[in-house]
C-alpha cells in the first residue's frame, strides 16, 4: 500500500501522484456504499496491480474543500483583481478575502494591469491590506513585470486561482509557464466583465508545488453563521479577543475592539463598512432559513 494525492479526475479513472509518478486508480465501491467521492486534491492510501494501475483504498482527512471546483486540501488562494479594466473593486475584494479565509485558505491578492494605471494609485488602495498583513503582489502579464516574485509563491503548496472575471487569470498563468496555453478571450468593453470561463479542473505542476486553474467560485455567497462571519478575517479574529463579549458581532455590542480598532484607524472604515453590510446579507440569510 502507498500514499499519494490525486491530481485529476477523468471518467472514472483518479490519477494519482506518489514519489513523483503518476498511477491510474479507480475507487473501490466502498465509497460511493458510505457517499464518499474522491476528489482532486486528496491525500489517499492506494494498491498497486499491474502497469501502474491499481485502487484508491482509503481517504485521508481533508483540511477544507470546495464544491465547485471539486477540490480539496488547499493551501493557497492567489485572488486575482485588475487595477484597470476592469477597476479595482474592494468591496468584491473583501468579500473573496471573507470566503476564503473562513474556508481555512492562505488568501495572496494579486494586482495585476499595473501598466494601465500610475502605480501610486494602486499602492495608496493596497496599502490598508498591507498593513493588515494580506500578501499582496503586482504584476503585468503584457510587460512581464513582477512575475519572478508570484513565482516563489507555489513552492510545495497547492494553490487555486480566483477573482473577478476578465482580470487576467489566465494570462497570469500563461506568462508563468508558457506550456499551459489557457485559452483567453479579449475584454468586452461593451460590458465592462471579461467573457471568458475556463473548462475544468486539474492539478498543474508548477515550481515545485501544484495550481489548479478552475472556473472560481459557482457561488459568491455568504454561507455561514453570523459569528463565523465575525471572525473570518485573520485580523478580526486576532483583535476580537479583547471584545467585552464572546460572540461579538462587531455591530451595536459595547466595548468593542473592532469598532475601536476602527476609530483607530487600525482597521479602514470602508473595510468595516463592508463587514456591516455582509453581516446584514448573512443575518438576511439566516432568517429566511430559519423563519
Amino acid at each position: 500500500m502507498q500514499k499519494g494525492q490525486i491530481v485529476k479526475a477523468l471518467s472514472g479513472f483518479y490519477y494519482v501522484e506518489s514519489q513523483g509518478k503518476i498511477f491510474q486508480c479507480r475507487a473501490r465501491g466502498k465509497f460511493r456504499k458510505n457517499d464518499q467521492k474522491p476528489l482532486v486534491g486528496d491525500y489517499c492510501e492506494f494498491s498497486i496491480e499491474n502497469n501502474n494501475e491499481g485502487y484508491i483504498l482509503t481517504l485521508l482527512d481533508r483540511k477544507n474543500e470546495l464544491v465547485r471546483p471539486p477540490i480539496c486540501n488547499i493551501d493557497q488562494a492567489l485572488l486575482v483583481f485588475s487595477a484597470k479594466e476592469p477597476d479595482m473593486n474592494t468591496l468584491l475584494l473583501d468579500r473573496f478575502l471573507i470566503l476564503i479565509e473562513h474556508l481555512n485558505i492562505q488568501p495572496i491578492i494579486c494586482i495585476s494591469k499595473i501598466d494601465l494605471i500610475d502605480f501610486s494609485e494602486i499602492q495608496s488602495v493596497m496599502q490598508p491590506y498591507i498593513e493588515a498583513e494580506y500578501q499582496v503582489y503586482y504584476f503585468s502579464s503584457k510587460e512581464k513585470q513582477g512575475l519572478n516574485d508570484i513565482q516563489k509563491v507555489f513552492k510545495n503548496k497547492i494553490t487555486v486561482i480566483t477573482g473577478q472575471s476578465g482580470v487576467g487569470k489566465s494570462s497570469l498563468l500563461n506568462a508563468l509557464d508558457i506550456h499551459l496555453n489557457i485559452d483567453t478571450n479579449q475584454i468586452s468593453k461593451a460590458l465592462g466583465r471579461g467573457k471568458h470561463t475556463t473548462r475544468h479542473v486539474e492539478l498543474l505542476k508548477m515550481y515545485d508545488g501544484y495550481v489548479a486553474d478552475t472556473p472560481g467560485f459557482s457561488s459568491l455567497e455568504l454561507s455561514m453563521e453570523p459569528v463565523e462571519l465575525a471572525q473570518a478575517y485573520h485580523d478580526f479574529y486576532t483583535l476580537s479577543a479583547s471584545c467585552k463579549f464572546r460572540g461579538c458581532l462587531h455591530d451595536s455590542e459595547p466595548s468593542c475592539a473592532i469598532k475601536q480598532a476602527v476609530k483607530d484607524n487600525i482597521i479602514t472604515k470602508e473595510r468595516y463598512e463592508h463587514y456591516l453590510m455582509f453581516l446584514k446579507e448573512v443575518k438576511e440569510q439566516k432568517e429566511r432559513r430559519y423563519g
